[in-house]
């Protein structure tokens, strides 16, 4: 009875192990769970893909738009896609023929396709899912950002850049060590916008002796770079030195990239994201919420904002900024922050281990800012943008559905537009 099924000729969603550089945007983004990954590979069960298609979109190299023509009886296992290096080649139709008979089946049924099924949840309640309200399309006015120019699959593997810059950022602590550091690509075109990311390629193997996966790192410099004129960029990068027992711990890229000397050459990737960019239209707010490294992007938008302010070209958008960090030593660029004009930017800290003070996260900074808020959640012109670890992403848009609440606003209704206007960006990791 369950042959014709079996034998359906479905088109199976993989991701490509060559281009995917293990972003985690994908599998933090499925409503289903049907992501998941291995120190190597990012995979996608078959029995669980409902085929919504929310991860396509918000991937930074189309890695993730990769599909298989396959019965499905056969499909590919996860311990199958866990241990490629590249796509399997498309099946012939014999192929596929022959499959459907070793499933049971004289021939092959006709392509199946699922229509996508809301994401259940195990409680029989109606789960708050903040994914769904970030917006997978840039600002109308955002500039043309260019993609995969370097890597596997494009004409050039990687482009060469070189070290001209290695400063710590943050006070000398035993836990972090966050570093800012300046890549010169010379004469290699390599050009970038505030919001995107590149990839870089640790040199060496990894335990099972195959070369290193690309470390992704957002841009922390604005577009004409962090000297303006020269062909460079910026990156904001943090090692962690002991993880919560006291062990000491030192990550494959950020390890390498911190210990890198001016004049050393690293091998670079990308540039990728086409969403997460800032507006281009003078008069638009910015509303900017970080913690950590997550303020590599929101950096660039502030200097970039600066430079045009500079250069008398900067309107009346406003910049609002929330920057948590569990102390106030933790937190990269403090000092730089505070000397920026008052009336150029509002910035609110908030820090969750300050001896003999309370716990306060982005999210209570934001409550504090509640009426400033709301009226930029009506704005169209105004657009935020959430960045750092992916614990602080629901609260944060819980906080903004309370405030719209608090101002008579319905958050269905909102949401929605922020999410369709691509007004609310969301990078967590």
């Amino acid at each position: 009875m369950n042959a014709p099924l079996e034998a359906a000729v479905i088109k199976q969603h993989l991701i490509d192990p060559e281009i995917c550089i293990r972003c985690n945007t994908c599998e933090s983004i499925c409503p289903v769970g049907a992501i998941t990954h291995d120190s190597r590979n990012y995979v996608v069960d078959v029995n669980k893909c409902n085929w919504c298609n929310d991860c396509i979109s918000p991937c930074p190299t189309g890695s993730i738009d990769n599909y298989r023509r396959v019965v499905k009886a056969k499909a590919y296992s996860l311990e199958e896609q866990l241990g490629w290096d590249v796509l399997p080649p498309e099946l012939s139709g014999a192929e596929i023929a022959a499959m459907a008979s070793d499933a049971g089946a004289d021939e092959a049924v006709a392509v199946y396709e699922p229509e996508a099924q809301p994401a259940a949840d195990p409680s029989g309640q109606s789960a708050f899912n903040s994914a769904q309200y970030g917006a997978t399309v840039p600002p109308w006015s955002a500039a043309h950002a260019y993609t995969n120019l370097y890597g596997p699959k494009a004409a050039e593997k990687t482009v060469t850049a070189t070290v001209t810059g290695n400063l710590r950022v943050t006070a000398v602590g035993k836990e972090y060590d966050t570093h800012h550091i300046v890549l010169d690509f010379g004469s290699m075109p390599f050009p970038v916008l505030e919001g995107q990311s590149i990839g870089i390629i640790p040199p060496g193997v990894d335990a099972n002796g195959k070369p290193h996966h690309a470390r992704q790192y957002s841009i922390a410099s604005p577009r004409n770079g962090e000297r303006p004129g020269h062909n460079n960029l910026s990156l904001t990068i943090k090692r962690v030195l002991e993880d919560h027992s006291g062990q000491p711990v030192r990550g494959v890229g950020s390890n390498y990239m911190c210990d890198l000397k001016v004049g050393d050459q690293v091998q670079v990737i990308g540039p990728f994201g086409t969403s997460f960019l800032m507006p281009n239209h003078p008069k638009s707010s910015i509303v900017m919420i970080c913690t950590g490294t997550g303020s590599a992007p929101m950096r660039a938008m502030t200097e970039w904002r600066r430079r045009l302010r500079a250069s008398g070209k900067f309107e009346s958008g406003k910049l609002m900024l929330f920057f948590g960090a569990r102390t106030q030593e933790e937190l990269p660029y403090f000092g730089p922050l505070q000397s920026l004009p008052k009336d150029f930017i509002d910035s609110n800290f908030a820090f969750s281990r300050t001896p003999g003070q309370p716990k306060k996260y982005v999210q209570d900074a934001m409550r504090d800012r509640a009426a400033d808020l709301a009226a930029l959640l009506q704005d169209p012109n105004a657009y935020f943008y959430v960045c750092g670890l992916k614990a602080m992403e629901e609260g944060v848009v819980l906080a903004l559905r309370d405030i719209a609440a608090g101002a008579g606003l319905d958050w269905d209704t909102v949401g929605a537009e922020l999410k369709r206007e691509g007004r609310l960006h969301l990078e967590t990791y």
